[in-house]
């Protein structure tokens, strides 16, 4: 065979290959969606009752728990032989290759006290890397969705991070609420940065406001101690509308263990938001789980 033509056969083989690929993608995100907005159905049902989990600052509901073995439940049988690591009652199967990565409400504080920034967040891991986003926040009526290599959407618009730059910038962050003695660390970080960037705000949700970086509302993003289930679903929609987020000094985040997020619309905002959390904190904070 001419070469020519045997390496425009392969270029259609990738090109065949990579469209399924992302067909089988959006198809299994379109019944994620669909079982997220059911789930929505108790997460708007009325009455609720709060207990703490470990103090006053972490609270737990019986929507959360009810959301969450309802979504474990239609998970599974969409994805047979799948795992969980999920906020509630200590589920962890991460060890599988796909994995659903899931909080059923992300911003309880925020949804017990009839706040809207709260949302349902569920992303798939395939071998420890996130191929599929849904962040769905109810009161708000945003929904939010990303495949890996297909973009990131709101709903079902393409959405990308801003253009501000850093003494544009608006930052979302807050105060360590589960971990009190990391807060000097989060205040020192705070004032550091509010005297480089625009203003500061807090909305109590870390995946919606990192849903909202990448849709341009605010720049940059710190939190010191979070989760995967924080975090996964919004690191995919994040990234795949062009913005960076990763671990302390410049880490890649592996999605298995508590970590710190350091988010920015860009590398250079960045970088120098990773400078000022560098000069602040010295060495990798080690968590208490």
């Amino acid at each position: 065979m001419h070469p020519v033509i045997y390496l425009n056969l392969m270029q259609l083989q990738n090109i065949f290959y990579f469209k399924v690929k992302k067909l089988n993608l959006l198809k299994l995100q379109k019944k994620v969606i669909s079982t997220v907005k059911l789930a929505a159905k108790i997460f708007n049902k009325g009455a609720i009752s709060v207990t703490q989990k470990d103090g006053a600052a972490n609270l737990v509901t019986n929507a959360d728990v009810e959301i969450q073995k309802f979504l474990q439940d239609r998970l599974q049988k969409i994805l047979p032989q799948s795992g969980f690591l999920c906020e509630e009652e200590n589920v962890e199967d991460n060890k599988k290759d796909y994995v659903w990565v899931i909080d059923p409400i992300d911003g309880t504080t925020n949804f017990a006290r009839d706040i809207p920034e709260c949302v349902i967040s569920v992303a798939l891991l395939y071998k420890n890397e996130p191929v599929v986003s849904v962040v769905y926040a109810p009161r708000l009526k945003l929904l939010f969705t990303a495949t890996k290599g297909g973009g990131a959407y709101c709903c079902g618009k393409k959405i990308a991070v801003s253009d501000k730059k850093f003494e544009e910038s608006l930052f979302c962050t807050g105060l360590c609420v589960y971990e009190k003695q990391l807060s000097n660390y989060c205040s020192e970080i705070m004032f550091k940065t509010h005297d480089l960037c625009s203003d500061i705000r807090r909305f109590g949700s870390c995946a919606l406001e990192l849903c909202y970086l990448a849709l341009g509302r605010c720049d940059l993003h710190f939190e010191i101690r979070t989760y995967a289930w924080d975090y996964a679903a919004g690191y995919l929609i994040l990234t795949e509308a062009g913005g960076v987020l990763k671990g302390y000094n410049n880490e890649e985040l592996d999605f298995r263990s508590m970590t710190m997020l350091v988010g920015a619309n860009n590398k250079e905002n960045f970088e120098k938001l990773n400078a000022i959390i560098c000069e602040t904190i010295k060495e990798k904070p080690t968590f208490r789980k």
